[in-house]
């Protein structure tokens, strides 16, 4: 209890006390407390020196009580005494009565200090109430913002890997650079002693050498995936979204395909922060139903399987008419060769730094994997390899310069168990492993451009970023 609280307990036991004693005390100094009335017809024995006499008597006629008083005896120093005693009681009780009103002004006060005290006390615990609130708040938005940065950075550890990598070849042509400075140094120092158009010619060749080289190093063994990251949840179990990889830097257009069947529409998404909030740009309504989800944007046109055939579209988001359509030969359709997910995933149209592929099954393989390269203009198949992986038993597969990896599931625990080179027309078993985090995936495609993979996984759409081994071959090798 605070001191004004206190005070006031004290203040009114006080009163009580008193109030108290007063009823108590006062009857006996005034002579009033040996007076006996009883109800009876009897005479009520009174002491003649202390009270009066009352005799009780019938009743009149009207119903009156007619009562004898004796008055009690005169004496006189009695009389004076009690007089003089009620006198000093009378001034106690003046006093006790201004010390009462006294402590009840005091009392008063400290009544009204206190409930301005509380009324304080209740603005200080709002007060404080509404900093913890403030302080939790900003905790929360400044944590969020460095998850978000931390996010953001997290791409950038497999293109600084890359860089680690490619440091020795830099080095290389570095070296190179200071010796052709040597070289110009001592031109300078001595005209004629080299032809001009002999320098000039080694200084193209050097540009060419390093021209090709960066074509190169778009191109690698995939090493490892890791991710992935959660870009979206919107749609069903399965569709696929994508970005053209021939589009220029500040063109990421997205587009977005959602179910594996009984579907004609196209959203489109001028970025990638549009796409998370769902801002189309544009709608198209397809020709034709689609089948699976195996669908590729490449060089802003759409290149999709129509819906219970093996006929491939190629369909152009700028005139929204179809362009060409063909037949891929042989191809089996309709959920005859699928991934192991079903979803009519027959037939996988793909693009990579080489060009535009289909991967596809067919009865005269097997049922086994065929990978044909594909003329982006007239669906023409240009080249085609068959592989011994069945069709049937791979989760998903995706190109990456000129080379098909394929994985044994689409559920949790898949990764990367088979490859096949379109180049030296070999395979090999691999095992890379990534992360299934929503543990059904029916779309997987590599982005030449971006450098990573497309995912739709159980209905979020997800990337994962690839790292890939460069092998630089120099003139020496050849």
């Amino acid at each position: 209890m605070s001191p004004p609280l206190l005070k006031l307990g004290a203040v009114l036991s006080t009163m009580a006390m008193i109030s108290n004693w007063m009823s108590q005390t006062l009857p006996s100094l005034v002579g009033l407390n040996t007076t006996r009335i009883t109800t009876s017809d009897t005479l009520t024995q009174i002491s003649p020196k202390e009270g009066w006499q009352v005799y009780s008597s019938a009743q009149d006629p009207d119903g009156r009580c007619i009562c004898t008083v004796v008055a009690p005896e005169q004496n006189l120093c009695s009389r004076d005494a009690k007089s003089r005693q009620l006198r000093q009681l009378l001034e106690k009780v003046q006093n006790m009565s201004q010390s009462i009103e006294v402590l009840n002004l005091r009392t008063q006060r400290d009544f009204q200090y206190v409930l301005k005290m509380e009324t304080q006390m209740k603005g200080l615990k709002a007060k404080f109430r509404q900093i913890e609130d403030d302080r939790k708040t900003l905790m929360t938005k400044h944590f969020q913002e460095l998850k978000e940065k931390m996010d953001e950075l997290l791409p950038l550890i497999p293109v600084l890997e890359q860089y680690k990598t490619d440091a020795k070849l830099i080095t290389q042509f570095k070296e190179e650079i200071r010796n052709l400075s040597t070289v110009l140094t001592g031109i300078q120092e001595e005209i004629g002693a080299y032809d001009y158009e002999e320098l000039h010619q080694r200084v193209v060749n050097l540009e060419t050498r390093l021209r090709d080289c960066m074509k190169k190093l778009t191109c690698g063994k995939l090493m490892k995936i890791t991710g992935p990251i959660t870009v979206k949840i919107s749609g069903t179990r399965f569709g696929a979204w994508m970005t053209d990889p021939l589009a220029s830097e500040k063109n990421n257009r997205v587009w977005y395909m959602d179910s594996y069947t009984n579907n004609k529409i196209v959203r489109e998404y001028k970025s990638i922060a549009d796409f998370v909030s769902g801002a189309e740009s544009r709608t198209y309504n397809l020709p034709f139903k689609w089948a699976g989800t195996n669908h590729v944007v490449y060089n802003g046109s759409l290149y999709f399987n129509k819906y219970q055939s093996n006929i491939i579209i190629k369909y152009s988001f700028d005139t929204g008419r179809v362009l060409a359509q063909r037949s891929l030969e042989y191809a089996g359709f309709h959920n005859v060769y699928p991934y192991t997910w079903g979803g009519f995933s027959d037939i996988d149209l793909m693009a990579d730094e080489i060009g535009l592929w289909a991967v596809y099954a067919t009865n005269q393989n097997a049922g086994n994997i065929v990978i044909s390269q594909l003329n982006q203009d007239t669906l023409e198949v240009l080249k085609s390899w068959s592989t011994g992986y069945p069709k049937r038993s791979a989760g998903e597969s995706f190109m990456i310069c000129g080379t098909l990896y394929v994985t044994n599931s689409h559920l949790t625990g898949a990764k990367v168990y088979y490859s096949y080179s379109t180049k030296t027309s070999t395979y090999e078993y691999t095992d890379i492993p990534f992360h299934n985090q929503y543990f059904h995936i029916s779309m997987l495609d590599y982005n030449a451009r971006d450098r990573a993979l497309y995912a739709w996984n159980n209905g979020h759409q997800v990337l994962f970023n690839v790292t890939l081994f460069h092998i630089i071959k120099t003139e020496d090798d050849t």
